[in-house]
């Protein structure tokens, strides 16, 4: 079988000061996982929102269109469902509504059954002064 399948999003620990995570399902068509499977998907500038229905959704992630998909080929930037529990879903809203928090997606990956995983997470954004202060701490320790 083919590798693994790990895309992340490598700004968002440095944009965003991360709180808790979720491993989220996505709801995809046929054509949709064959190009997640060949890696052809980026979610850096990606980020969660809920409808009104209280669903929630990832909105501008990108899956290229399928090389053989012809006519049944999808929408490479379409809003796309995640699935949590109910309990998950009401916390994450709250969270979202109360404290101004936002939610967003480090890492779509394959799990060991075939089926396309978002891991999400509710997160802070960070002030200037802190990304400066990571940025710091990345160049002390990679200097030991």
């Amino acid at each position: 079988m083919k590798k693994s399948v790990n895309i992340l999003n490598k700004k968002a620990r440095f944009t965003y000061e991360l709180l808790d995570t979720y491993v989220a399902g996505i709801v995809l068509t046929g054509t949709e996982i064959k190009s997640i499977r060949e890696s052809k998907a980026s979610i850096t500038e990606s980020f969660c929102e809920f409808n009104l229905k209280g669903e929630l959704f990832v909105i501008n992630m990108t899956i290229q269109e399928y090389d053989f998909g012809n006519h049944y080929n999808h929408a490479p930037k379409a809003e796309r469902k995640l699935l949590l529990n109910k309990k998950e879903l009401k916390k994450l809203e709250k969270e979202v509504k109360n404290s101004g928090l936002t939610i967003i997606p480090l890492k779509l990956f394959i799990n060991e059954k075939g089926f396309a995983k978002l891991r999400i997470s509710l997160a802070k954004g960070k002030k200037l002064f802190d990304k400066r202060e990571t940025i710091n701490c990345l160049l002390y320790t990679s200097d030991a």
